[in-house]
């Protein structure tokens, strides 16, 4: 029996990767997805509950989503994902609209309890599943792990996922090189702590070579590591991305804050040392080197003297892209019991003036490419002009490099091109395409 299903996908790519592998499973059972809701007759918000913000983001859109049982195709409404696996009881109670609520775990047995509630009985495909790549064809995320084992006070990652499961080298391996085949080009790797891969199957980090690995797959062209953590990412996993072409030299490391007592209180791995260590020998060994990272403001007990600190160390020690945000109190977290909780307004004002300091940074970072030239894959086109990606920017997070093209240009997306760079702005830069 066919039926169409409708996805809504929210919060992080490890979600995503959740969404189509469930996808994948409900292929098996005759599932066809669909963009239009309105046609689905299966809907599914895989719903995101990583910090407040995000749970009224999966709240809005579910109460946006389930009015298309009444107006729309759909027979099955169905809520899963990180913020039903957190408040199951919650949302049983309070959306009597849903046939279905699921956690994080077993997409098979979400497919087989969808297929039951439409045809009364479960089949048994013959195949396995294979994820339903939802981003466009030419790229994918690549999981290595579910779960962390960091602890980290304010995080309910743990709670909702468990501690860090890795799965094994040669699995993730043919996983790669499958989704090659399918046309993938540019392989985004990801986990909750991508640099910590391995610890609980081989007994030491093995993303060093499992990235030497992936980059043997001949049809792979870029491969990019998002989500490590400080603490284990070393001069051998550095030097291992600054020695393969394909290895995008570019790392999205989450540092978080910079202050030791705060790193303490937050029970983040490591030293601020090793933070400004490591910082220094990317810069060292490769200028080039693009550098992500991630900061909360705002925790509790920070003071203004260490928020001070922070902004320091971004000034001496500047990131090419910085994403911030204001702590959040999350249930069941250890940092929501803190004393000395800092209100809102303070948090916003420090949030702002750290933006502000690295819009000039990334202003600076991004004039010193000017008249450079770069390849870049295109991801868009819209009116004449490609919006295209180097291997400093990363899809979905990172900025964009517009290029207009020639009249009559048969430049497609997915396609790799040469660009130099003629103009700078905070977060984008405009470009000139070099015609072969």
């Amino acid at each position: 029996m066919e039926f169409k299903v409708g996805m809504v996908s929210l919060g992080c790519s490890k979600n995503r990767v959740d969404s189509e592998e469930i996808l994948g499973e409900l292929a098996l059972r005759g599932g066809k997805p669909v963009s239009d809701p309105a046609e689905a007759e299966v809907i599914i918000i895989n719903t995101c509950g990583f910090i407040e913000s995000a749970k009224v983001d999966s709240l809005d859109t579910v109460f946006e989503m389930v009015r298309y049982k009444a107006e729309g195709a759909c027979r099955l409404f169905v809520v899963c994902g990180c913020l039903s696996e957190r408040y199951y009881d919650e949302l049983q109670e309070e959306l009597p609209e849903a046939d279905l609520i699921w956690g994080v775990k077993d997409h098979r047995g979400l497919a087989e309890a969808i297929e039951q509630r439409l045809t009364g009985e479960i089949s048994s495909p013959a195949c396995c599943a294979k994820r339903v790549v939802t981003t466009p064809s030419y790229r994918a995320y690549l999981r290595i792990a579910d779960g962390c084992d960091n602890r980290c006070t304010y995080c309910a990652i743990p709670l909702i996922r468990g501690g860090r499961v890795s799965y094994p080298m040669e699995q993730l391996v043919d996983e790669a090189r499958s989704l090659a085949e399918g046309g993938v080009t540019e392989l985004t790797v990801i986990a909750q702590d991508t640099s910590a891969y391995g610890i609980d199957i081989y007994g030491e980090p093995k993303t060093a070579e499992l990235l030497t690995e992936l980059a043997k797959i001949e049809k792979l062209h870029w491969i990019r590591l998002l989500y490590t953590y400080p603490n284990t990412v070393d001069e051998k996993l550095i030097d291992t991305i600054n020695a393969d072409p394909k290895l995008c030299n570019y790392i999205d490391m989450p540092i978080q804050h910079i202050n030791t007592r705060l790193l303490g209180a937050m029970n983040r791995h490591g030293s601020a040392q090793h933070i400004r260590d490591i910082t220094d020998y990317v810069r060292k060994t490769n200028p080039d080197f693009i550098l992500r990272t991630t900061a909360i403001v705002g925790f509790p007990g920070e003071t203004d003297e260490e928020f001070e600190e922070l902004m320091e160390f971004f000034r001496e020690s500047p990131y090419d892209r910085l994403g911030a945000f204001t702590y959040s109190p999350e249930d069941g977290t250890p940092a929501a019991l803190m004393d000395g909780q800092i209100p809102e307004k303070l948090k916003q004002k420090r949030l702002d003036r750290l933006m502000r300091q690295q819009m000039k940074i990334s202003l600076a970072s991004n004039r010193g490419r000017v008249g450079r030239e770069y390849e870049a894959l295109v991801d868009e086109i819209k009116n004449g002009t490609a919006l295209c990606r180097s291997y400093a920017e990363a899809a979905e997070v990172d900025g964009f490099i517009r290029v207009a093209l020639p009249e009559g240009s048969a430049v497609s997306c997915g396609d790799y091109v040469r660009v130099r760079v003629t103009a700078a702005h905070a977060y984008d830069l405009d470009a000139e395409l070099i015609l072969e």
